[in-house]
């Protein structure tokens, strides 16, 4: 059965399984309705999947010459402590200028700063190799053009970094090391759970005064940070290259956010162990691109599995570039917040995201779907898919879908969250299989499950302003629901 508007308005309702009445859905304000220039709503089913397997047919690795670069024959050594920054790039520069080819690191523990990748260069970590990145901040100098929290701006480079390049990989069966915890990069995030004393520098108030830049439409340029400043660089960052490949290699002691591709076309991600649990260590972060696959990865992150973004408030709409064309697949995801999560950096909107086959949960995960933003992101959310997911144990809601998430509704630019289909979706256990917040002059709209199963819940789900809600073969706590089991204004 399918819930609309009138349905909710016009009906009072106790759920089979949820004991709350129906009501308190309002019409949309013209003057705060947002929209989504693009790709228009999907039927559900059959029918959107079918853009999924386009994107399998688009979406290719880079392919890679047999020309071979050992890091070792331009004076890295892998004692763990000489530095082989100059060698790493001295080995990507000759690769890169025979015309590509795969740059060997082999087993042996090699210390360096920022590794920056060139057009047609794999980065290949083998066997019982470690790449161990400095600790030292200016081993990341100078600073170059990049986000931070979904701004642009010039700040430390990311460990191992590539601007405007194509055909370009990290692959490998060894370990990134960014050597990330209580005594470096963490303690910036100003948190003593992570190592920060009174009296240490912490990120606060260069975070602010990079958001007021933002706001003020301070050219990106004159954004600078990096020395003498404590906003963390990320791990890994594509920033509008085409056609990237991160396959194999394990992710250890991230500063911040794990795999990063921003603006950037032609993405994979495959067989990668994230194992980073610090502040923000976002797993995998595609911002702003397009044709993005992600495949068989572990994620044990300290924040979102996934997360994916479109830019931030102000710089987010000058930019004002989608991310588009996402499938995510056999993944695990483990910890800590949202398994999958959209947003809440959606400000140039997200649509036609695909997640299938995956597992997810343990007890110290929060939620499965997690999309979040509000109305000072703005942006849109529009034709998530999700199918074939099984969640073992959640902390809280299944599925989240909140516009009050962070500033909550205090902006002028109400997001648009639209067609949601989830199916064949079992979790065993969870706070509540719903946690769906619209606004009342903003409603969402058109989300269904289907075949879906939620076994073991604390409490009833919480829905409130929403326009088409669908269930279709449903149980909680082993009874069959037709109807949404909890709709209240919030």
């Amino acid at each position: 059965m399918t819930w609309s508007r009138r349905n909710f308005l016009a009906t009072s309702v106790a759920a089979t399984a949820g004991g709350a009445a129906l009501g308190g859905i309002g019409p949309a304000s013209p003057a705060r309705a947002a929209t989504a220039a693009g790709t228009p709503p999907g039927t559900g089913g059959a029918p959107g999947w079918r853009r999924a397997a386009e994107i399998t047919r688009r979406v290719r690795p880079p392919r890679f010459p047999a020309r071979r670069f050992a890091v070792t024959d331009f004076g890295a050594a892998g004692d763990g402590t000489t530095d082989c920054t100059e060698a790493f790039r001295r080995a990507i520069g000759a690769c890169h200028a025979a015309g590509g080819g795969h740059v060997d690191v082999p087993a042996g523990t090699f210390l360096t700063g920022a590794i920056h990748l060139l057009s047609g260069v794999d980065l290949h970590v083998g066997d019982g190799a470690t790449i161990l990145f400095s600790t030292d901040p200016a081993a990341y100098l100078p600073a170059v053009y990049t986000r931070f929290s979904s701004i642009e701006c010039y700040n430390y480079s990311p460990f191992i970094y590539a601007y405007d390049q194509e055909n370009i990989a990290v692959t490998g069966s060894g370990t990134l090391d960014g050597q990330g915890g209580t005594e470096h990069w963490w303690p910036w995030v100003g948190n003593a759970a992570y190592g920060w004393k009174p009296g240490d520098p912490e990120e606060s108030a260069d975070w602010a005064a990079l958001q007021d830049m933002a706001d003020r439409g301070v050219p990106v340029e004159q954004r600078v940070f990096g020395a003498g400043h404590y906003l963390r660089p990320n791990f890994l960052q594509f920033y509008r290259c085409r056609s990237v490949l991160v396959e194999g290699v394990t992710l250890h002691r991230s500063p911040m956010w794990q795999i990063h591709p921003v603006l950037s076309e032609n993405v994979t991600v495959r067989d990668v162990h994230v194992d980073s649990r610090g502040p923000n260590n976002d797993g995998c972060d595609p911002e702003s691109c397009s044709g993005v696959v992600i495949q068989r990865c572990v994620f044990d992150a300290g924040d979102d599995s996934i997360a994916i973004k479109a830019g931030r408030g102000a710089d987010g709409r000058r930019v004002n570039v989608p991310c588009e064309d996402v499938l995510i697949e056999d993944c695990d995801m483990r910890i800590r917040y949202g398994a999958v999560a959209i947003g809440s950096d959606t400000t140039g909107g997200i649509r036609n995201v695909f997640v299938r086959r995956c597992t997810m949960g343990s007890p110290n995960l929060y939620f499965g779907l997690y999309i979040k933003t509000n109305s000072v992101r703005g942006g849109f959310v529009e034709n998530v898919y999700l199918r074939d997911i099984h969640i073992s144990s959640l902390l809280k809601e299944t599925i989240s879908i909140d516009l009050y998430h962070g500033e909550g509704d205090t902006g002028s630019y109400p997001p648009l969250v639209r067609n949601i289909d989830i199916r064949n979706l079992y979790c065993d256990t969870s706070r509540a299989p719903l946690f769906i917040r619209g606004y009342p002059d903003d409603p969402l709209h058109d989300i269904s499950l289907v075949n879906c199963t939620f076994t073991n819940v604390q409490r009833d789900s919480t829905i409130a302003n929403i326009d088409g809600l669908s269930f279709d073969r449903v149980t909680v706590g082993g009874q069959p629901v037709t109807t949404p089991p909890v709709i209240g204004n919030t």
